[in-house]
């Protein structure tokens, strides 16, 4: 679940408005760090933070598409991704130089140290927490997406941007609206992975093949694709890990090419998107 909430964003950006967003995991390493310094240094409580690390980064993201990412939208994907890449890596040297190498430890409050015993199996409260706050992500982005005025104009604008924008939808405040939400739920990401993944100036280069798997696996063009995709790719890791320590950690790489054979355009694809 956690993994679908860091991936949920790209998703976003790389499904709904066909740019490829390297830099994604700079904008998680972001939410993580707001979470980070908020509560080291400004004691604020972690509930607190998760929202502050979705609106940093979402601010942080619709200044970046206004003044940066608009110019390579129209741009060959290999621009793209060399373009998210630069940042990526700016952002990776920027937080090295000011919050140094090391690893930032979180502290979480007591009532989220614990752990309970759910049919039998010891899981701790944080997780608990995560997948809580995933399951009601998962159900407000397909509310969102599917259902709201807003969600119409995106797959319009996407779709075909020359009919969307002559029948009065504003393209730009779209994009806008969409890369700030996909920037603030990574950053949402980084904030509920800081404590179970470490938060250090690598993070967005460790974490990136994952992100790019969930999306290429479970599709790009709605959360359900993403969401399956999280949960198959998540159990086969951690289960290759655990029974076959010796080849564990490409089993995540096998579920990958199999489903890919099995379906190349991934788990789920809308029928008339690009």
């Amino acid at each position: 679940m956690l993994l679908f909430v860091l991936a949920c964003g790209l998703a976003v950006t790389l499904g709904l408005m066909n740019f490829i967003n390297l830099a994604h995991g700079a904008f998680a390493m972001v939410g993580g760090y707001v979470t980070v310094l908020a509560m080291q240094r400004l004691n604020v409580p972690f509930l607190l933070c998760l929202p502050l690390a979705f609106i940093v980064s979402a601010l942080l993201g619709a200044i970046l598409e206004r003044t940066l990412y608009k110019r390579v939208y129209g741009q060959s994907h290999l621009n793209q991704v060399l373009f998210s890449i630069g940042l990526t890596f700016m952002a990776m040297a920027t937080v090295d130089f000011f919050m140094g190498s090391q690893q930032q430890l979180l502290h979480l409050p007591e009532w989220l140290s614990g752990r309970s015993v759910v049919a039998g199996v010891g899981i701790g409260h944080y997780r608990l927490f995560v997948i809580a706050i995933c399951v009601v992500l998962v159900i407000a982005l397909q509310l969102i997406l599917s259902k709201t005025r807003f969600g119409s104009r995106l797959r319009a604008a996407v779709d075909d941007p020359r009919a969307a924008s002559g029948l009065g939808i504003n393209i730009n405040l779209v994009f806008l609206s969409t890369f700030a939400f996909g920037s603030g739920l990574a950053g949402l990401g980084g904030a509920l992975g800081a404590d179970l993944l470490g938060m250090d100036p690598t993070f967005p280069v460790k974490f990136m093949i994952y992100f790019l798997i969930v999306v290429a696996v479970g599709g790009t063009s709605s959360i359900t694709g993403p969401l399956l995709a999280s949960l198959l790719l998540g159990v086969a890791d951690v289960a290759g890990k655990y029974y076959i320590p010796t080849v564990g950690a490409f089993i995540i790489y096998c579920v990958m090419i199999i489903t890919l054979m099995w379906r190349p355009q991934g788990l789920f694809a809308r029928a008339g998107g690009k």
